[in-house]
């Protein structure tokens, strides 16, 4: 059975996937980082409706090889840029991740943690929530409060077992051929309790 915490959030995928128009998901759980939710930074409505079946073996990390973003501000019109990236270039149902961390350490709400994203392919989507940093790790590391935050965010779903007890992390290029998560950011991965190559 879920977790107390995230049985509202189940039944607003359920009711999603039979076609009910509901409010956003509320992806604040008790106990975890605050994070900056989709109206926040003016989001287009999203149009996934598979959830994510919970708890997850995997956590893929990546970084979105774009521009980096260090203020509120910046990270909040990147959102809105690979957005609209995502869903009106690619064609996607929405932001393809389901957490995204900025370099001014906040966490965005990208599609959750209950909605399946499109982050490493048809293998990985359906059993791994994707976290990515945002800007270019390959020849530097992201800044200590946004691997902070992207480690808070971590023990926010251990705690509410939106992952299984012995999860993987896993980097981008683990489960994919990319240069993703960028070097410098895997290199720090590999340090990480939970990383499984």
């Amino acid at each position: 059975m879920a977790p107390l915490a995230l049985r509202p959030v189940l039944l607003l995928a359920a009711l999603l996937a039979l076609g009910e128009g509901v409010p956003e998901p509320e992806n604040m759980l008790p106990g975890c980082p605050d994070i900056v939710l989709r109206s926040e930074w003016r989001g287009l409505p999203s149009r996934c409706l598979r959830p994510l079946n919970l708890p997850v073996e995997y956590v893929v990390i990546s970084h979105t090889a774009g521009q980096p973003c260090f203020s509120p501000q910046e990270c909040e019109q990147q959102m809105r840029n690979i957005q609209n990236y995502h869903m009106q270039t690619l064609g996607w149902c929405d932001i393809a991740y389901n957490f995204l961390i900025g370099e001014d350490g906040l966490i965005y709400e990208g599609r959750g943690w209950s909605i399946k994203g499109d982050h490493s392919g048809p293998t990985w989507n359906p059993i791994s929530l994707g976290i990515s940093f945002m800007g270019n790790f390959m020849n530097r590391e992201p800044s200590p409060r946004a691997l902070r935050a992207a480690q808070n965010l971590l023990r926010c779903g251990q705690m509410h077992s939106v992952f299984l007890p012995q999860y993987m992390i896993k980097g981008h290029r683990d489960v994919q051929r990319t240069a993703s998560p960028g070097d410098m950011l895997y290199n720090k991965l590999q340090t990480w309790p939970h990383y499984r190559e």
